[in-house]
């Protein structure tokens, strides 16, 4: 399949927007069978039923909108980040941080990707952990 940086944005938009729309389907729909997620200060998941159960984890314990979304691309289309703001609510206490009792934050964060036949490939997530500890505390 031929990439451009067109047709990356466009898959990123589609992403991020289901992202929004908590339509996990649409969100794994764009990425590979083999996907590697690469999760902030954390481990690396391989595959899209790791993805799907760390998105169910995030949807149970936060409630996070991405503001002032800013997607960029290669020309060749392999290769893309994303740069915004989180703005969130901690619901429920993850192991090993304090506890939740519904605190906001708003914390600036990115993504780097790489893209293989029209689909993410690798999403690399990226934000400053104790900054939302702070927040949060």
């Amino acid at each position: 399949m031929t990439q451009n940086r067109a047709d990356t944005l466009a898959l990123l938009t589609r992403y991020y927007d289901a992202f929004a729309a908590h339509d996990h389907a649409t969100m794994l729909d764009c990425l590979t069978d083999d996907i590697e997620h690469r999760i902030n200060q954390g481990p690396i998941e391989h595959g899209k039923e790791a993805f799907a159960a760390f998105m169910v984890t995030m949807d149970t314990a936060y409630q996070e909108t991405l503001a002032e979304m800013v997607i960029f691309a290669n020309d060749e289309g392999t290769r893309a980040a994303s740069e915004f703001r989180v703005l969130g609510k901690y619901l429920k206490t993850a192991e090993g941080y304090p506890e939740a009792h519904g605190q906001s934050y708003d914390l600036p964060a990115g993504a780097f990707f790489d893209i293989r036949d029209g689909k993410i490939a690798r999403v690399s997530v990226y934000y400053n952990a104790e900054d939302w500890v702070a927040q949060i505390s």
